[in-house]
């Protein structure tokens, strides 16, 4: 059952069929000692979708408050009796989880073995799906890296396999020697980092787009274009932006620390941005990058 606050529209399905929710709740720079709660506050607003990664360090908390939360809707349902009585109950299907091998662990026995220390850490049998962090082409071994995501997927430990930060090169690469399509290419995008290249190439290939640092870790907030819409809708700048990442077609994962804030990103389905008003944001283009080229990580 989903939550009334996460509306239908919120969901699409990847390239194997796989359905997931177009925003979620990303876990980046989120402090391992507040995850659980954060988690547990963002799945009472309504998410469903979370993003964090072996490098967040958070994961532990991560699964806690997911675990915490099957568990509770699994006794409050017992509690019932059969008697029919109508409790909102969250099964691990109704979850979508998303987390990372890390650079360090490329390879294929590596990163068999990065799976498993994030499986124990979540406390999940599954995720729903994983990516290669960054393809740190220099080190040559994404493609083993993603060989071995392949045998998870086969073995149906992951539903959905993908990359993140991938350049048009390396995604030519990997689809050279690949079995399975990625699903989901997670690249930094925001109004200031459009990625029209990338987004181009996506479409083409059937994978999905998604945007981490969907704000521009804030700077684009301060945009002139970008309050000047948020006055004109009657919303704020960030909810802005993430109404303009969900109709250009971006999945979208913004990082909150506070209850408001998780509250506010979530409400962004029950309006829409003037063509001309998205017209204006595709001219806010800058090339402007708010973390590393992918090219310079090794």
């Amino acid at each position: 059952m989903r939550s009334p606050s996460t509306p239908a529209s919120n969901r699409l399905a990847l390239n194997n069929g796989v359905q997931m929710d177009r925003l979620g709740y990303g876990l980046y720079k989120v402090p391992a000692k507040d995850a659980e709660a954060l988690v547990a506050t963002a799945l009472g607003e309504g998410y469903r979708r979370f993003d964090t990664a072996a490098m967040y360090g958070n994961e532990v908390g991560v699964g806690r408050a997911l675990g915490g939360a099957i568990g509770d809707a699994a006794e409050a349902n017992r509690g019932t009796g059969g008697s029919g009585e109508s409790v909102h109950a969250l099964a691990r299907e109704d979850l979508f989880v998303t987390t990372k091998v890390w650079n360090d662990d490329q390879g294929y026995d590596a990163t068999l073995r990065a799976f498993d220390t994030s499986m124990a850490n979540l406390g999940l049998d599954y995720v729903d799906l994983y990516l290669i962090h960054w393809p740190c082409a220099g080190r040559g071994l994404f493609v083993e890296s993603y060989k071995a995501m392949e045998t998870l997927y086969r073995e149906g430990k992951v539903r959905a396999i993908g990359v993140s930060n991938f350049q048009p090169g390396h995604l030519e690469e990997l689809m050279g020697k690949a079995e399975v399509v990625p699903a989901v290419n997670q690249i930094e995008l925001h109004p200031w980092l459009q990625q029209t290249r990338l987004r181009t190439l996506h479409e083409q290939l059937g994978i999905r787009t998604e945007a981490w640092s969907p704000l521009g870790r804030g700077q684009v907030l301060a945009d002139p274009a970008i309050i000047a819409l948020a006055e004109k809708y009657g919303r704020t700048p960030a909810q802005v932006i993430l109404r303009w990442h969900l109709q250009i077609g971006n999945l979208v994962i913004p990082k909150a620390s506070s209850a408001g804030r998780i509250k506010e990103n979530l409400a962004v389905f029950d309006f829409d941005l003037d063509a001309s008003d998205l017209d204006g944001i595709a001219g806010l283009e800058r090339h402007h990058r708010t973390g590393s080229h992918p090219d310079n990580v090794n």
